[in-house]
């Protein structure tokens, strides 16, 4: 209850109780208070009229890093004696250094400064206002503002470097890259004996082949190498993710599109990014270090979420890829995903799924009782029939055990190894 009413009441219980019963002395009693109140009437705080600014070291910075807020504070209005100021601070963000409030006296035009420090996961979040309180010097009458200050942080994922990450889609694009392209030409891996052509390098010439005919040379041809356009879906529905004490599998299924983004655009591929799942979040196609970023920030503000819209992978909008790319679906997958899947198959798509395994992860949690063993086993052969009908279907498929590091897994399912045109199984 706030101190002027209860100082109020105080004094009305005093008076009431001397007049009804004629006592001098209450009536005396309430006189001090009679004047403490008038003095805090007189000396009431204005409404505070301040205008704020709010820094952030950084608005952009990988989950776990530290990010400094300085507000300045301006007082445009009138003297203010007693001023308590404090930050609201998003849920997700925590303090680790400083106070994100300040007591302090303003006069016109004077300044406050207020810094602090706070790490978050990852996430976009924002910094709307900061409450002022006014108060007088005997603390009975305050006035409180809320003052706009905002600011926008962006938490990404933090990046796992991929050393080995070999696909092979059917189409490739016109520059040179990382991917074989099944057309000859200069490369590094031989493809094959052709008649030797003007302007060929004589390092090329096959002397075997050449020995075999008096007037004719033949030249080594070997596997021209390019980028590809990749379209990454990243499966954001609520109903495919398992939160146990331990955290999110959702969250284990961002790191690994955010380290498969980074790796497909490094290598010089055209990388766009699909979050399927409460709503759909298109990023456009793009090379470089401008699309990372892009990519990344839409993987820092992608939540889990339901839609009745999207509750299946039959609404994927495959007009957004160009026919025959390499799509790289990472979800946990549930059992009516696996005919959407086989159809982008059948219409020559090169699908590669990574998929953290939602029943090991909460297994993991839950412990070694029998019971949860038993019922992983069930859970666990239902898996497997599912996954097998993706290979099956020609499908690369990654089953992702979380407690194992992701730039393991991919180390040993997707090296580059023999040529394949379907897809290859891949369990970890």
């Amino acid at each position: 209850m706030r101190p002027l009413v209860v100082l109020g009441i105080l004094i009305y219980g005093l008076v009431l109780a001397g007049l009804a019963t004629l006592d001098g002395a209450l009536l005396m009693l309430a006189l001090p208070l009679v004047v403490y109140l008038a003095a805090g009437l007189l000396d009431q705080p204005a409404t505070p009229s301040l205008g704020a600014t709010r820094s952030l070291s950084a608005d952009r910075v990988v989950a776990g890093a530290p990010v400094v807020v300085t507000l300045t504070i301006v007082n445009q209005g009138a003297h203010l004696h007693e001023l308590l100021l404090e930050d609201r601070i998003p849920p997700s963000l925590r303090v680790v250094d400083g106070v994100p409030r300040l007591l302090t006296a303003l006069a016109p035009g004077a300044t406050a400064e207020l810094t602090y420090t706070i790490v978050g996961s990852r996430g976009r979040h924002n910094f709307l206002s900061m409450q002022a309180t006014a108060s007088d010097r005997l603390g009975l009458i305050r006035r409180s503002v809320a003052v706009a200050a905002p600011a926008q942080l962006f938490v990404v994922p933090a990046l796992v470097k991929l050393r080995q990450l070999a696909i092979r889609p059917r189409r490739t694009q016109v520059f040179a890259g990382s991917i074989p392209a099944r057309q000859g030409g200069s490369g590094v891996e031989f493809f094959g004996v052709r008649a030797y052509q003007p302007g060929d390098p004589t390092r090329w010439i096959n002397a075997r082949a050449t020995a075999r005919h008096s007037e004719a040379l033949f030249v080594n041809e070997f596997e021209q190498e390019r980028v590809t356009e990749v379209g990454m879906i990243v499966d954001v529905r609520a109903r495919s993710d398992v939160l146990t004490a331990r955290g999110a599998l959702f969250e284990y299924g961002i790191q690994a599109a955010a380290a498969l983004a980074d790796g497909f655009i490094e290598r010089g591929h055209r990388v766009g990014l699909l979050l399927y799942g409460n709503m759909l979040d298109w990023t456009f196609p793009g090379y470089g270090k401008f699309q990372r970023e892009r990519i990344m920030r839409a993987l820092a503000r992608a939540t889990p979420g339901e839609s009745a819209a999207f509750e299946d992978l039959d609404r994927i909008p495959t007009r957004l890829f160009p026919a025959r790319a390499q799509l790289v679906l990472v979800s946990p997958l549930l059992p009516r995903d696996r005919d959407m899947l086989i159809r982008l198959r059948a219409r020559r798509y090169e699908l590669l799924v990574i998929s953290p395994n939602p029943i090991l992860f909460e297994q993991h949690a839950l412990g070694a009782a029998p019971a949860v063993i038993q019922g992983a086993k069930v859970a666990g052969l239902e898996r497997v029939v599912l996954l097998q009908g993706l290979r099956r279907a020609g499908i690369t498929v990654v089953d992702w055990d979380v407690e194992q590091p992701f730039q393991q897994v991919v180390a040993a399912a997707l090296s580059r190894g023999p040529r394949w045109s379907g897809g290859a199984e891949a369990q970890l």
